[in-house]
């Protein structure tokens, strides 16, 4: 067959996660950084792609469909992702690491995904990309930071959980099949489902708000705001921290624990009893 069952990718991830949580430090914030940079710019091509689709259903649905690539390379290329890897929890369950080696490794992860998703971030500011379609790419980008940044600590904290029961979940899926497309696609329906509902992801959120932040620094863009009225009390730095990143950060890691934990306990929990 040219699949995994449940049960072997539970084990297989179990196996994999031991190796993970004990990377060299160095290694784990360059795959972070890596996964950052990835995880950016599907993000920069779905704000590219929906900015000037006026029904907000048909941009849900063009960027459902678009970003899951995004979560596609960062699996193929064997990069380091905070989302994927709360799934550590397997990991500690099985013994293959101690909680101590996983909390180091989703921090650097973090720290990784942070510098890789800020780089990405200033790039697409201060090269102008946001210049297209007229203008309405930075509008666009403004206008969605300062909606993320508006959103209250609950909610954010509630809509990073329902992400990342979708995200890990991708993660796993991923692992079922032998092969690349098998791979792409087991990760690629729950990436869609959590676009296309709103939900919250950390590390999308660490190149969406601060491309928002950093576009109203460049005056061009700043008066196109302006001009449409935009309602940006909410879009600043220390809203980007404590109105969303921290809460969608928890929500996440709670997220992946959860999927991660239920399917350990269902699929692991049968494979002993059969023994």
């Amino acid at each position: 067959m040219n699949l995994f069952s449940p049960a072997e990718v539970i084990q297989n991830y179990a196996d994999a996660g031991g190796r993970k949580a004990s990377l060299p430090l160095f290694r784990m914030l360059a795959l972070g950084i890596l996964a950052g940079m990835l995880i950016a710019m599907g993000s920069a091509a779905v704000n590219t792609a929906a900015c000037a689709i006026e029904n907000p259903s048909i941009a849900r649905l063009i960027s459902g469909l678009l970003f899951p690539f995004g979560l596609g390379m960062v699996v193929l290329s064997g990069a380091e992702l905070f989302t994927g890897n709360c799934l550590l929890c397997i990991s500690v369950y099985e013994r293959r690491v101690t909680p101590g080696a996983v909390a180091r490794s989703l921090l650097f992860v973090y720290l990784g995904n942070l510098a890789g998703a800020l780089l990405v971030a200033a790039g697409c500011v201060y090269s102008g990309q946001l210049g297209m379609v007229d203008g309405q790419l930075a509008l666009a980008t403004i206008r969605g930071a300062a909606a993320k940044c508006a959103l209250g600590f609950p909610q954010a904290v509630m809509l990073g959980f329902f992400c990342n029961l979708l995200v890990a979940l991708g993660v796993l899926l991923s692992l079922t099949a032998k092969d690349t497309a098998g791979r792409i696609m087991g990760a690629y329906l729950p990436v869609c489902f959590f676009v296309i509902c709103g939900f919250e992801h950390c590390v999308a959120n660490m190149y969406c708000i601060p491309a928002g932040l950093l576009a109203l620094s460049i005056p061009e863009y700043a008066a196109l705001a302006a001009e449409a009225g935009l309602e940006l009390s909410a879009l600043s730095w220390e809203n980007f921290l404590f109105a969303n990143l921290f809460p969608v950060t928890a929500g996440n890691l709670l997220g992946g624990m959860a999927i991660g934990s239920l399917l350990w306990f269902g699929h692991r929990a049968r494979t002993a009893v059969s023994r």
